[in-house]
């Protein structure tokens, strides 16, 4: 029988879920209804204005297909604007919308509070190391991934 507890699947699901109950509890606080997946998404166009969904869906590494579903709830939110590509009528470039650059500078503090939440069973040391690890992993299996990061997109 497995030991569940040495798993990293099952342990970085866990994980995940934690930290997704930690940031919605963080960002709520603030009345603000956002995922992780729609506050890396405005970070990246903050980032890099007038990148198309494509663009955007590699670089904060999520699927090219659901990014589409993330935009339109960003757009409905009043905080992104899109707008066909005069290069590329298929392409939808994007931009957040003022209402969106001042939603991200009111929720970036809960998010970065959470971050602090998710890493507070660990010393300073050992969260650095953890980080460091993690960026590893991640790393060594990015190719296997449904939606690998892409950062030569642009």
């Amino acid at each position: 029988m497995f030991n569940l507890e040495s798993m990293p699947g099952h342990l970085i699901r866990r994980y995940h879920q934690a930290a997704v109950a930690i940031f919605h509890h963080e960002t709520a606080q603030l009345d603000y209804d956002i995922t992780p997946v729609q506050f890396a998404a405005m970070e990246q166009l903050q980032a890099s204005p007038g990148i198309d969904q494509i663009t955007l869906a590699g670089l904060i590494a999520y699927d090219r297909t659901t990014i589409t579903g993330v935009v339109d709830r960003l757009v409905q939110k009043g905080w992104l604007k899109r707008r066909i590509s005069s290069q590329d009528r298929r392409a939808r470039i994007l931009h957040l919308t003022d209402e969106g650059e001042h939603a991200l500078s009111v929720i970036r503090p809960a998010v970065e509070k959470a971050q602090q939440v998710m890493l507070r069973g660990l010393s300073r040391e050992d969260a650095e190391s953890f980080l460091r690890l993690l960026k590893a992993a991640t790393e060594s299996v990015n190719e296997l991934s449904r939606a690998p990061l892409r950062l030569d997109t642009q």
